[in-house]
């Protein structure tokens, strides 16, 4: 393979005609220039240059040998442009996951918005609770919701995810509302069972970390679908206000225990480190972050600032 970099030279050369105005438009010596097309020439075993007083002309090789030369140059400097690009502005396809719930309910829709801001931009999301790897799968950004994120890599926080403990007020007037931890395990408590824990539900109260076991005529592995069982008055589970703060707002849901919160996890922002991050990740990553942060606003009454409380 020959030297590229003496190839675009001597497409320099031919292009200014004189080896002294090529080196000043690269920013090189003149003996510099003239010593790649000497070694090219060598390499090839062929005159490329015909040199005289009267200035270069091109030898019938080296004239065939310009037309791909001058492409090689043009196609560097595109390169080097796009690079430029990409570092700048926004732009190309940015490879994005989240999980189902919160992908669904509040990522997509703000998609339209970002889109809008950064016109030279797509993205390809991934909606999955699988967690993806971001080398393998070659993914900008995830977003995750964990306790603790991977160390290693780098983590945004974007907002708490708050779970509280709830089902409607009817089945709370048919079968008591709970006053402490313990008190559940008078009801039919709906579990949610992604995480793993079986048969126990864990709180932070006044006096630390309580664990409490409970029972129920339904577990499932999917968030919304608990939801939709608890709306239909079917009994008590642990939901994450990204998903049923409306309906704390208008009152369809009752949260109880307000003093034994559950234990806390994050909505994380996740991607691979980088010395120089590409403006396409920084600009999602400055977006979700004053979207749902630090405040979100599914944790507002309506129309308020303010995070909704749990009733007793």
């Amino acid at each position: 393979m020959h030297d590229l970099n003496d190839m675009v030279t001597f497409a320099r050369v031919v292009e200014a005609k004189s080896f002294s105005k090529a080196a000043q438009r690269m920013g090189a010596s003149k003996s510099r220039v003239s010593k790649a097309i000497a070694k090219l020439e060598r390499s090839l075993q062929a005159r490329l240059l015909n040199r005289s007083t009267r200035g270069l002309s091109l030898t019938e090789v080296g004239a065939a040998f310009y037309e791909h030369c001058s492409r090689i140059a043009e196609e560097a400097e595109r390169a080097v442009e796009v690079v430029s690009q990409l570092h700048s502005e926004p732009r190309g396809v940015l490879k994005l996951t989240a999980p189902v719930a919160f992908g669904t309910l509040h990522v997509a829709p703000a998609l339209p918005e970002f889109l809008a801001r950064h016109p030279d931009l797509s993205i390809d999301m991934t909606i999955t609770d699988r967690l993806v790897d971001l080398v393998e799968e070659g993914y900008d950004v995830a977003i995750r919701i964990v306790r603790e994120p991977d160390l290693n890599l780098v983590a945004r926080k974007l907002a708490p995810v708050r779970r509280v403990a709830c089902a409607t007020p009817e089945y709370f007037k048919r079968r008591g509302v709970p006053r402490t931890p313990q008190d559940l395990r008078r009801h039919n408590c709906l579990h949610y069972t992604y995480f793993g824990t079986q048969g126990e539900w864990r709180f932070t109260g006044p006096q630390g970390d309580i664990s409490v076991p409970i029972s129920g005529d339904l577990r499932i592995n999917d968030d919304e679908a608990l939801s939709q069982a608890v709306l239909g008055g079917l009994g008590v589970a642990l939901l994450p206000t990204f998903i049923i703060g409306r309906e704390l707002q208008s009152g369809r849901l009752q949260a109880v225990l307000s003093d034994y919160m559950p234990l806390e996890r994050h909505i994380y922002a996740v991607h691979l480190p980088s010395i120089h991050l590409p403006p396409k990740i920084r600009a999602f990553i400055d977006f979700v972050r004053a979207r749902f942060g630090p405040e979100p606003y599914w944790d507002r009454p309506e129309g308020g600032r303010a995070r909704v409380k749990a009733r007793a």
